[in-house]
């Protein structure tokens, strides 16, 4: 964002614009996108996604959610962590896309909850992308979220959405990175 230096004038400022630097974590790019990923943290948290490289993000067993892996999803996006399913939901940390979509493997494991009978492995159903923790946050509640202004159209937010993935838009991003930095 340019602004001008006190004391220059409007003919000079087109021509001599200050740049001030923002901290990486509220960086936003033209050319990434941004989710907010929902993970039962009794099954996988931000704590142990921070202890590991990376975390593949299985199963997911929703169309939707899994085109936004597949054709959406690039590395490098920005992801929202958020723990789900839990005595208090919210954005618990920073992560990052780390993979294109592959196939996920639980689909043909006949022993895990994720297992698909239909599943074929020529024409792969169930995708997921990996997923790298880049920091722990304060946890963001979901009614900290529901009073937020700037938030009120977030995908997460609206009523009946049960979407594991869901888009986060550049200025909800910036919304959610500003809170955080609050604190």
């Amino acid at each position: 964002m340019g602004i001008a230096r006190p004391g220059m004038s409007s003919l000079s400022f087109s021509s001599r614009l200050y740049i001030k630097p923002l901290p990486h974590f509220i960086y936003i790019s033209l050319h990434m996108s941004y989710w907010l990923m929902k993970s039962e943290p009794e099954e996988v948290s931000i704590d142990d996604a921070l202890a590991l490289p990376d975390v593949a993000w299985f199963g997911v067993r929703n169309y939707q959610a899994r085109n936004f892996m597949r054709d959406v999803m690039r590395v490098g996006d920005g992801v929202l962590f958020y723990h789900s399913s839990c005595a208090e939901p919210g954005i618990a940390g920073i992560a990052e896309v780390a993979s294109t979509a592959y196939p996920d493997e639980t689909q043909f494991d006949a022993s895990s909850k994720y297992f698909d009978p239909k599943a074929d492995r020529e024409n792969t159903r169930w995708m997921l992308v990996d997923v790298k923790a880049l920091r722990k946050t304060r946890l963001l509640s979901l009614s900290e979220l529901r009073n937020c202004a700037g938030l009120e159209q977030m995908q997460v937010l609206k009523k009946g959405s049960r979407l594991s993935i869901t888009p986060v838009t550049a200025d909800e991003w910036a919304v959610v990175m500003n809170l955080l930095q609050a604190y």
